[in-house]
């Protein structure tokens, strides 16, 4: 259950000031998005591929036939081994990027600076600009209770921009059509088979269980990022008395009395216990997760995300692991 949206917040389709893409865009392009897994693909880029090739990053040795070049000579191993051999070069390819966007009704749901919806759109477009480069692409699947969208990944700011405009442009769920199948959108990011790259999923995560296993999978191919909406209402009651609350997926309505202190304690304690088992449900996986709430700037929790992650120099925990 969530509160209902004060009649004062704004409506779709106008972006609030923390998340619009002008001012976005300046703070992002100062970052990088470190990515960990080496990637496939056919042109030049910023990533390292898995792929001999043209580049700058060391391969493996091999003995030396007519026609090398010698001045990829491996003069170590030649010594070691008294036959001639060159190091071959790993080709720096592009880097494809999916993300997986949940659009049911309960992301309409914000008592703060904005809706959930928007901090879904504004880590898209986070992921968006720090991934774009010469030659990377980025498609996007849209997932909502009746149905399912697929933008195409294609390369350029264009086509980035292209793609953000249809995830504000979307209309929204209707309230009472149910919750999205977050599994089933997870399953269309692996299929068909894509190259290795970067996966983005935003959800609230309030979904019908099941999506663990296909988010292992995706974790297990791609550098997978969960990103988690939140708004405050979600996590602790108000002491307001008499409270209308409304499930937006549902439409089922509650009236609670919220004067009772044990009553916000039983909710708040409930609330903390479903997001850790969240949580652990995405580390187990072996995705990264950041979470970004309607009451706090959501860009300062994405470069703190970022710079946390550069500092530790860590990729991702093997699910094998854990």
């Amino acid at each position: 259950m969530t509160t209902k949206a004060p009649a004062t917040a704004r409506q779709w389709g106008v972006a609030p000031p923390s998340i619009r893409i002008g001012r976005a865009e300046e703070v992002l392009r100062q970052l990088d998005l470190l990515i960990t897994r080496r990637l496939d693909g056919l042109l030049q880029g910023d990533y390292a591929g898995i792929l001999p090739g043209p580049g700058s990053e060391a391969g493996e040795g091999r003995e030396y036939r007519p026609g090398d070049d010698i001045r990829r000579m491996d003069w170590n191993l030649t010594a070691r081994t008294t036959v001639p051999h060159v190091r071959d070069l790993i080709a720096d390819r592009e880097l494809e990027t999916w993300a997986l966007v949940d659009c049911s009704a309960s992301l309409l749901f914000g008592t703060a600076l904005c809706e959930k919806r928007d901090l879904a759109v504004a880590a898209t477009a986070a992921v968006a600009f720090l991934t774009a480069r010469t030659g990377n692409r980025m498609g996007a699947v849209m997932v909502w209770p009746n149905g399912s969208a697929r933008v195409p990944a294609r390369p350029g700011r264009q086509a980035m921009l292209a793609l953000l405009h249809t995830l504000l442009t979307r209309p929204p769920a209707e309230d009472g059509t149910g919750s999205s199948d977050l599994a089933a959108g997870i399953e269309m990011l692996l299929r068909p088979p894509r190259r290795r790259g970067l996966a983005l999923v935003v959800s609230d995560f309030l979904a019908p269980a099941g999506w663990e296993r296909p988010l292992r999978a995706l974790a297990t191919r791609h550098q997978a990022l969960a990103v988690e909406v939140v708004d405050p209402r979600e996590l602790e009651l108000p002491n307001v008395g008499y409270l209308t609350v409304v499930d937006p997926e549902t439409g089922r309505l509650r009236e609670v009395q919220t004067a009772q202190k044990g009553l916000r304690e039983r909710y708040a304690a409930a609330a903390a216990e479903e997001r850790a088992a969240m949580a652990a449900a995405i580390r187990r996986a072996g995705a990264q997760h950041v979470v970004l709430r309607t009451d706090r700037d959501w860009l300062r929790d994405v470069v703190e995300f970022v710079v946390t992650t550069k500092r530790r120099g860590a990729g991702f925990v093997s699910p094998g692991r854990l």
